[in-house]
């Protein structure tokens, strides 16, 4: 069983490959996660805002969790479902049934659907992490959520719950990560946002980052020059890296689309459609994936 100390280094968000006509391609999904499993990945988690999970049928979310979950069996990897539920109750049921069926970690987007109280935020999250004993990466995504909370609420939730991990990716992340780590010095932190800000991150103790999914080898070398001591190589990396990711954060969406083109340019996806709404890419975007992919040998 994984701890929360267990949950660390390059953990990236399932994409989730649809066919031209908008339907799952069940296929494409599973040649995804075997060659996710092969990258150096430490764990991988399905239904993130990377996994459109907004646009998923309930049927499909069951399926797909069963697939995820049989597929990287024994891959060495941990993997994690996101609970995303506005629901309290709802949430609570969804997190004992991920775990009953063998999730080694969980995410958790509290919810903000008509802006709940912080007291029914907080409610929300002590409810999910009651209900099991497997980490939950407690995830804070204002930008995309339009939800504050503050430090001290989220150190609240560490000093009750040691199996909880925290993706931390306001923008920027590494000021909210210290005085939050000041406060709960024992707590996991993960970085999500592309990785914009993965080394000031982990020097400033984060534990690993959670970007999207069609490049994690490039993540994983940034990762693993860290962990070697070879600072100057993974900040050259990084740096490398930067302006591509900082131009696709500019939306969400469009970050997602342009994921989905790399996966399906690479050959590890049949199709790059997104389910509507979405984001149109130009000739330019193309092009300059095209350029990408040369750049970092993919």
């Amino acid at each position: 069983m994984y701890q929360s100390t267990d949950i660390c280094g390059v953990n990236p968000i399932a994409a989730m490959p649809f066919t031209s006509q908008g339907e799952l391609d069940y296929s494409s999904f599973s040649r995804m996660l075997e060659h996710l499993a092969a990258t150096g990945i430490q764990g991988l988690t399905l239904f993130g805002i990377a996994s459109e999970f907004p646009k998923l049928e309930d049927s499909e979310r069951l399926l797909l969790s069963n697939q995820f979950l049989s597929d990287l069996r024994g891959s060495g990897i941990f993997r994690a479902i996101s609970v995303t539920d506005h629901s309290t109750e709802v949430a609570v049921k969804r997190a004992r049934d991920y775990q009953k069926r063998g999730a080694d970690a969980l995410m958790l987007l509290p919810p903000f659907f008509l802006q709940p109280s912080p007291e029914a935020i907080s409610d929300h999250i002590f409810s999910v992490l009651e209900a099991v004993d497997i980490p939950v990466m407690v995830q804070y995504a204002p930008c995309e959520t339009g939800l504050a909370i503050t430090p001290a609420q989220l150190a609240e939730v560490a000093t009750r719950y040691p199996h909880a991990v925290f993706k931390i990716e306001c923008n920027p992340p590494v000021d909210y990560t210290r005085e939050f780590l000041q406060q709960a010095p024992q707590a996991s932190v993960l970085n999500g946002y592309a990785g914009l800000y993965m080394l000031q991150m982990l020097e400033s103790g984060g534990k690993g980052v959670m970007p999207g999914c069609s490049f994690s080898e490039i993540y994983v070398q940034i990762y693993q020059r860290w962990q070697q001591g070879e600072k100057a190589a993974a900040q050259e990396l990084h740096q490398q890296l930067l302006p591509w990711i900082r131009r696709w954060m500019t939306h969400c969406e469009y970050i997602i689309q342009v994921e989905k083109t790399i996966l399906q340019h690479r050959g590890i996806i049949a199709s790059d459609y997104c389910r509507h709404p979405g984001w149109s890419l130009t000739e330019q975007d193309r092009l300059m994936i095209d350029s990408f992919i040369s750049t970092f040998a993919l």
